[in-house]
């Protein structure tokens, strides 16, 4: 069996789970390719097989039966970046803090790791959205694609920007407002959900469009399709603005255009029979625990 390892930069105090984890996939025999950057880190860190083996990008990586994602959820959707459109099961352990995507708490390692490998999980197709930046000069678009959101910012302090938003060629709003997000449910609980937006279970079919700091206190977050085309021009005193698509981040000008639609392939999210969305919402949002319950 062949399985991937994609991690970032992260402090010592985990640095055990990681020597566990390796130490658990040596003794079952694992061919185990690791991302290059994180091997570097690593390395004087962690003690390591012989047959280690290492990956630059996705080009250089064999085909594995999956992929684990060790930090948080911004490791996570970095890693699914580097899978791109190679439908790679992808799951995570959560060596940060909240973790709504690495769900596979760090102190559950051995548990899960014997799961994994009896395929004792569920694949979940999850939805992307794709963006492309349209240039006035006639330049190819520019292509993103993100598995949580996309947003629009303003990058000063000084005055809000302007963003008229149409939904398959007819005008929704025109946002006045520090920005703007674009989620998927998988995203609905990470920025969306702090800026008032609602939770959507995935597999749903929606898309979530929540206004950042607005200035009509009237102008609320709206649910729409995912197969609507959405088509943002942008108005604003500065000459460019902050566009992001999860990881990935670019400064686009005022007069550029963003379409963002689903994307033409999704991601194969690797999930324990032990875990659901539900139970997650549950441990990660507190819900339930009050005195009042008991």
């Amino acid at each position: 069996m062949k399985i991937a390892i994609y991690g970032r930069e992260f402090q010592d105090s985990v640095l055990p789970y990681v020597q566990q984890l390796i130490d658990m996939m040596a003794k079952h025999h694992i061919e185990i390719w690791i991302y290059a950057d994180f091997y570097a880190f690593l390395l004087d860190k962690i003690n390591f097989p012989d047959d280690i083996q290492s990956f630059n990008d996705i080009t250089s990586l064999p085909k594995v039966s999956f992929l684990l994602s060790l930090g948080g959820d911004g490791t996570m959707l970095s890693a699914v970046s580097v899978i791109g459109n190679r439908g790679i099961p992808v799951t995570g352990i959560n060596l940060g803090r909240l973790g709504f995507l690495a769900s596979i708490n760090k102190e559950g390692i051995e548990h899960a790791f014997q799961e994994l490998l009896i395929g004792n999980y569920a694949v979940e197709k999850r939805v992307l959205l794709a963006a492309g930046i349209e240039s006035v000069q006639g330049e190819p678009p520019k292509i993103f694609h993100a598995l949580n959101d996309m947003t629009i910012l303003k990058k000063d302090i000084s005055a809000m920007i302007t963003l008229h938003v149409h939904i398959n060629g007819e005008l929704l709003n025109s946002y006045w407002s520090d920005g703007l997000i674009i989620a998927t449910p998988t995203g609905s609980t990470a920025y969306s959900l702090s800026c008032g937006g609602p939770i959507v279970v995935p597999g749903s079919g929606n898309f979530i469009i929540t206004p950042i700091s607005p200035h009509n206190l009237t102008v609320r977050p709206i649910v729409v399709n995912d197969e609507s085309k959405i088509r943002i021009v942008i108005e604003s005193r500065s000459d460019s603005i902050l566009f992001t698509a999860d990881s990935q981040t670019a400064s686009i000008s005022t007069e550029e255009t963003v379409t963002i639609q689903k994307a033409d392939y999704h991601v194969n999210l690797i999930r324990l029979k032990q875990e659901s969305f539900f139970k997650t919402l549950r441990k990660k949002l507190l819900w339930g625990l009050d005195t009042r319950n008991y």
